[in-house]
Protein backbone atom coordinates (compact mmCIF):
# COMPACT_ATOMS: atom_id res chain seq x y z
CA UNK A 1 0.00 0.00 0.00
CA UNK A 2 0.90 3.46 -0.54
CA UNK A 3 2.82 5.32 2.68
CA UNK A 4 0.52 8.22 3.29
CA UNK A 5 -2.92 7.02 2.55
CA UNK A 6 -4.63 4.05 3.17
CA UNK A 7 -6.83 4.32 0.08
CA UNK A 8 -3.89 3.81 -2.27
CA UNK A 9 -1.81 1.29 -4.04
CA UNK A 10 1.45 2.40 -6.01
CA UNK A 11 2.37 0.66 -9.40
CA UNK A 12 4.95 -1.83 -7.91
CA UNK A 13 2.48 -3.06 -5.06
CA UNK A 14 0.35 -3.89 -8.14
CA UNK A 15 2.40 -5.20 -10.70
CA UNK A 16 3.68 -7.65 -8.15
CA UNK A 17 -0.05 -9.08 -7.64
CA UNK A 18 -1.38 -9.28 -11.13
CA UNK A 19 -3.72 -12.03 -11.86
CA UNK A 20 -3.86 -13.14 -7.88
CA UNK A 21 -7.31 -14.73 -7.39
CA UNK A 22 -9.41 -12.20 -5.76
CA UNK A 23 -8.02 -9.41 -6.86
CA UNK A 24 -10.01 -7.08 -9.26
CA UNK A 25 -8.63 -4.25 -11.19
CA UNK A 26 -10.89 -1.27 -12.65
CA UNK A 27 -10.18 0.93 -15.26
CA UNK A 28 -12.96 4.39 -14.23
CA UNK A 29 -11.89 6.52 -16.67
CA UNK A 30 -13.92 9.20 -17.28
CA UNK A 31 -13.05 13.05 -19.65
CA UNK A 32 -14.17 16.04 -20.13
CA UNK A 33 -15.08 17.13 -23.63
CA UNK A 34 -12.39 19.80 -23.43
CA UNK A 35 -10.12 16.72 -22.47
CA UNK A 36 -10.75 15.23 -25.65
CA UNK A 37 -9.77 11.95 -24.52
CA UNK A 38 -12.20 8.52 -25.63
CA UNK A 39 -12.08 6.97 -22.20
CA UNK A 40 -13.37 3.30 -23.77
CA UNK A 41 -11.33 3.78 -26.53
CA UNK A 42 -8.09 4.22 -25.08
CA UNK A 43 -8.89 1.11 -22.86
CA UNK A 44 -9.81 -0.82 -25.68
CA UNK A 45 -6.41 0.18 -26.99
CA UNK A 46 -3.92 -0.70 -24.25
CA UNK A 47 -4.93 -1.36 -20.54
CA UNK A 48 -3.98 -3.33 -17.28
CA UNK A 49 -3.96 -7.01 -17.88
CA UNK A 50 -6.83 -8.08 -16.21
CA UNK A 51 -8.87 -4.95 -16.07
CA UNK A 52 -12.70 -4.64 -16.30
CA UNK A 53 -13.67 -1.12 -18.08
CA UNK A 54 -16.55 0.69 -15.78
CA UNK A 55 -18.12 2.94 -17.74
CA UNK A 56 -18.80 6.10 -15.57
CA UNK A 57 -21.70 7.14 -17.83
CA UNK A 58 -23.09 3.84 -18.47
CA UNK A 59 -23.08 2.92 -14.54
CA UNK A 60 -25.18 6.09 -13.74
CA UNK A 61 -29.07 5.92 -13.12
CA UNK A 62 -30.72 5.37 -16.75
CA UNK A 63 -33.98 7.04 -15.25
CA UNK A 64 -32.36 10.57 -14.10
CA UNK A 65 -32.14 13.33 -16.00
CA UNK A 66 -28.89 14.20 -14.34
CA UNK A 67 -25.58 12.55 -16.17
CA UNK A 68 -24.13 10.94 -13.02
CA UNK A 69 -26.19 10.22 -10.76
CA UNK A 70 -25.79 6.75 -8.83
CA UNK A 71 -27.71 3.92 -9.78
CA UNK A 72 -30.23 2.04 -7.35
CA UNK A 73 -28.55 -0.48 -5.01
CA UNK A 74 -30.65 -3.09 -6.72
CA UNK A 75 -29.01 -2.20 -10.28
CA UNK A 76 -25.66 -0.91 -9.21
CA UNK A 77 -25.36 -5.10 -7.88
CA UNK A 78 -26.45 -6.26 -10.97
CA UNK A 79 -24.12 -4.24 -12.84
CA UNK A 80 -20.98 -4.49 -11.35
CA UNK A 81 -22.42 -8.45 -10.77
CA UNK A 82 -22.42 -8.80 -14.51
CA UNK A 83 -18.76 -7.16 -14.89
CA UNK A 84 -17.89 -10.14 -12.83
CA UNK A 85 -16.79 -8.09 -9.43
CA UNK A 86 -17.41 -10.14 -6.01
CA UNK A 87 -17.88 -7.97 -2.74
CA UNK A 88 -15.48 -10.14 -1.11
CA UNK A 89 -12.93 -8.93 -4.33
CA UNK A 90 -9.87 -6.56 -3.03
CA UNK A 91 -10.58 -3.95 -6.23
CA UNK A 92 -7.54 -1.48 -7.66
CA UNK A 93 -9.75 1.47 -9.15
CA UNK A 94 -7.23 3.54 -11.88
CA UNK A 95 -7.81 5.90 -14.46
CA UNK A 96 -5.54 7.88 -17.02
CA UNK A 97 -3.71 11.11 -15.07
CA UNK A 98 -4.15 9.12 -11.88
CA UNK A 99 -6.40 11.65 -10.07
CA UNK A 100 -9.23 12.43 -11.91
CA UNK A 101 -12.34 10.20 -12.35
CA UNK A 102 -11.15 7.32 -10.40
CA UNK A 103 -11.89 8.55 -6.85
CA UNK A 104 -15.64 8.48 -7.85
CA UNK A 105 -15.25 4.55 -8.80
CA UNK A 106 -13.50 3.91 -5.40
CA UNK A 107 -16.04 6.00 -3.62
CA UNK A 108 -19.22 4.43 -5.40
CA UNK A 109 -17.79 0.90 -4.77
CA UNK A 110 -17.74 2.03 -0.94
CA UNK A 111 -20.54 3.56 -0.74
CA UNK A 112 -22.40 0.67 -1.90
CA UNK A 113 -20.46 -1.55 0.91
CA UNK A 114 -17.50 -2.45 -0.15
CA UNK A 115 -14.16 -1.21 1.55
CA UNK A 116 -11.03 -3.12 0.24
CA UNK A 117 -10.98 -0.93 -2.36
CA UNK A 118 -7.89 1.34 -3.64
CA UNK A 119 -6.86 3.83 -6.03
CA UNK A 120 -3.82 3.17 -8.04
CA UNK A 121 -1.53 6.22 -7.62
CA UNK A 122 -0.09 7.60 -10.77
CA UNK A 123 -2.93 6.36 -12.95
CA UNK A 124 -2.53 4.18 -16.55
CA UNK A 125 -0.53 7.23 -17.85
CA UNK A 126 2.62 6.72 -15.94
CA UNK A 127 2.29 3.46 -15.64
CA UNK A 128 2.10 2.59 -19.54
CA UNK A 129 4.81 5.42 -19.50
CA UNK A 130 7.29 3.24 -17.18
CA UNK A 131 7.18 -0.03 -19.43
CA UNK A 132 5.04 -2.17 -17.46
CA UNK A 133 2.80 -4.60 -18.52
CA UNK A 134 -0.65 -3.35 -20.89
CA UNK A 135 -2.57 -5.50 -23.21
CA UNK A 136 -5.67 -4.92 -25.79
CA UNK A 137 -7.00 -8.19 -25.01
CA UNK A 138 -10.63 -8.01 -23.87
CA UNK A 139 -10.91 -9.58 -20.56
CA UNK A 140 -12.71 -12.59 -19.57
CA UNK A 141 -15.52 -12.10 -17.54
CA UNK A 142 -17.38 -14.80 -15.34
CA UNK A 143 -20.82 -13.15 -14.41
CA UNK A 144 -21.03 -13.67 -10.45
CA UNK A 145 -23.53 -11.96 -7.64
CA UNK A 146 -22.48 -8.92 -6.44
CA UNK A 147 -24.13 -8.52 -2.36
CA UNK A 148 -24.88 -4.52 -1.53
CA UNK A 149 -25.14 -2.76 1.35
CA UNK A 150 -25.70 0.22 0.77
CA UNK A 151 -25.11 3.36 3.00
CA UNK A 152 -27.67 5.99 2.05
CA UNK A 153 -26.31 8.61 4.63
CA UNK A 154 -23.00 9.28 2.77
CA UNK A 155 -24.77 10.66 -0.31
CA UNK A 156 -27.04 13.95 -0.22
CA UNK A 157 -30.23 14.97 -2.43
CA UNK A 158 -31.32 18.60 -3.66
CA UNK A 159 -34.04 18.42 -0.97
CA UNK A 160 -31.25 18.20 1.90
CA UNK A 161 -29.00 20.84 0.03
CA UNK A 162 -31.39 23.34 -0.23
CA UNK A 163 -31.74 23.25 3.95
CA UNK A 164 -27.72 23.05 4.01
CA UNK A 165 -27.38 26.18 1.95
CA UNK A 166 -30.07 28.02 3.67
CA UNK A 167 -28.85 26.83 7.37
CA UNK A 168 -24.97 26.69 6.60
CA UNK A 169 -25.21 23.20 8.86
CA UNK A 170 -22.55 21.67 7.02
CA UNK A 171 -19.62 23.27 4.92
CA UNK A 172 -19.51 22.77 0.96
CA UNK A 173 -16.61 21.47 -0.90
CA UNK A 174 -16.39 22.26 -4.55
CA UNK A 175 -13.83 20.47 -6.90
CA UNK A 176 -14.91 22.38 -9.79
CA UNK A 177 -12.10 24.63 -11.44
CA UNK A 178 -11.74 28.45 -10.00
CA UNK A 179 -13.26 29.94 -13.29
CA UNK A 180 -16.40 27.81 -13.14
CA UNK A 181 -16.69 28.37 -8.87
CA UNK A 182 -16.14 32.36 -9.64
CA UNK A 183 -18.80 32.05 -12.10
CA UNK A 184 -15.88 33.63 -14.77
CA UNK A 185 -15.90 30.90 -16.80
CA UNK A 186 -19.20 29.09 -19.00
CA UNK A 187 -19.93 25.44 -17.77
CA UNK A 188 -19.46 23.03 -19.74
CA UNK A 189 -23.29 21.83 -20.59
CA UNK A 190 -25.61 24.12 -22.27
CA UNK A 191 -28.44 25.49 -19.58
CA UNK A 192 -26.35 25.38 -16.22
CA UNK A 193 -26.06 29.01 -14.86
CA UNK A 194 -22.58 29.92 -13.69
CA UNK A 195 -21.34 30.58 -10.15
CA UNK A 196 -21.42 28.42 -6.84
CA UNK A 197 -23.76 27.91 -4.14
CA UNK A 198 -23.41 30.62 -1.01
CA UNK A 199 -20.98 29.86 1.57
CA UNK A 200 -19.22 27.05 -0.93
CA UNK A 201 -15.29 26.82 -0.77
CA UNK A 202 -13.38 25.58 -3.59
CA UNK A 203 -11.02 22.86 -3.51
CA UNK A 204 -10.20 22.48 -7.43
CA UNK A 205 -9.21 18.94 -8.02
CA UNK A 206 -6.14 19.38 -9.52
CA UNK A 207 -4.60 21.02 -6.34
CA UNK A 208 -5.21 17.92 -4.40
CA UNK A 209 -2.54 15.60 -6.50
CA UNK A 210 0.86 16.01 -8.17
CA UNK A 211 1.89 13.79 -10.85
CA UNK A 212 -1.08 11.54 -10.61
CA UNK A 213 -0.13 10.63 -6.92
CA UNK A 214 -2.34 11.90 -4.08
CA UNK A 215 -0.43 14.96 -1.86
CA UNK A 216 1.13 13.69 1.55
CA UNK A 217 -1.75 13.84 4.27
CA UNK A 218 0.27 17.14 5.63
CA UNK A 219 -0.21 18.92 2.29
CA UNK A 220 -3.72 17.48 1.99
CA UNK A 221 -4.34 19.75 5.43
CA UNK A 222 -2.66 22.38 4.03
CA UNK A 223 -4.56 23.05 0.97
CA UNK A 224 -8.37 21.99 2.43
CA UNK A 225 -7.38 24.01 5.26
CA UNK A 226 -6.01 26.90 3.02
CA UNK A 227 -9.26 26.89 0.95
CA UNK A 228 -11.21 28.00 4.40
CA UNK A 229 -12.48 24.58 5.73
CA UNK A 230 -12.64 23.13 9.14
CA UNK A 231 -11.87 19.68 8.89
CA UNK A 232 -13.66 19.48 12.65
CA UNK A 233 -16.66 20.09 11.35
CA UNK A 234 -19.07 18.18 8.97
CA UNK A 235 -18.19 18.45 5.19
CA UNK A 236 -20.69 18.16 1.59
CA UNK A 237 -18.69 17.54 -1.36
CA UNK A 238 -19.80 18.86 -5.05
CA UNK A 239 -18.28 19.58 -8.19
CA UNK A 240 -19.93 19.67 -11.77
CA UNK A 241 -22.22 16.17 -12.50
CA UNK A 242 -20.61 13.88 -8.87
CA UNK A 243 -17.48 12.37 -10.56
CA UNK A 244 -14.89 14.70 -9.27
CA UNK A 245 -16.33 15.72 -6.15
CA UNK A 246 -15.36 11.70 -4.75
CA UNK A 247 -11.45 13.64 -5.12
CA UNK A 248 -12.10 15.73 -2.42
CA UNK A 249 -13.95 12.93 -0.35
CA UNK A 250 -11.04 10.45 -0.75
CA UNK A 251 -8.68 13.55 0.67
CA UNK A 252 -10.90 14.08 3.65
CA UNK A 253 -10.63 10.18 4.01
CA UNK A 254 -7.19 10.13 3.79
CA UNK A 255 -7.13 12.78 6.70
CA UNK A 256 -9.36 10.68 8.86
CA UNK A 257 -12.44 13.01 8.75
CA UNK A 258 -15.12 10.82 7.77
CA UNK A 259 -18.02 12.98 8.49
CA UNK A 260 -18.21 13.97 4.89
CA UNK A 261 -21.21 13.28 2.29
CA UNK A 262 -21.55 14.09 -1.48
CA UNK A 263 -23.87 15.77 -3.11
CA UNK A 264 -24.42 13.08 -6.11
CA UNK A 265 -26.52 15.99 -8.36
CA UNK A 266 -23.68 18.69 -7.79
CA UNK A 267 -23.75 21.86 -9.70
CA UNK A 268 -25.24 19.99 -13.04
CA UNK A 269 -28.35 20.00 -10.54
CA UNK A 270 -28.35 22.78 -8.79
CA UNK A 271 -27.30 25.54 -11.27
CA UNK A 272 -29.52 24.05 -13.73
CA UNK A 273 -32.52 24.99 -11.70
CA UNK A 274 -34.35 28.62 -11.68
CA UNK A 275 -34.67 29.09 -8.07
CA UNK A 276 -31.26 27.94 -6.39
CA UNK A 277 -29.21 30.48 -5.28
CA UNK A 278 -26.43 31.64 -6.56
CA UNK A 279 -23.30 33.89 -5.74
CA UNK A 280 -20.03 34.70 -7.73
CA UNK A 281 -16.53 35.26 -7.00
CA UNK A 282 -14.28 33.35 -5.28
CA UNK A 283 -15.94 33.66 -2.09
Amino acid sequence: MAEDSPFTVDADWLQKRLGEPGLTIVDASWYLPAQKRDARAEYEAAHIPGALFLDQDAVSDPDSKLPHTLRSPQHFAQYVGAMGISADDTIVVYDGPGYFSAPRGWWMFRVMGMFQVYILGGGFDRWKAAGRPVTAEPTKIAPCVFHVDFDASRVVGLAEMRQIVETRQSQIADARSPGRFAGSEPEPRAGIRSGHMPGARNVPTPVLSENGELLSKERLREVIEGAGIDLSKPIVTSCGSGITAAAITLALETLGHTDNRLYDGSWTEWGGLDDTPIVTGKE
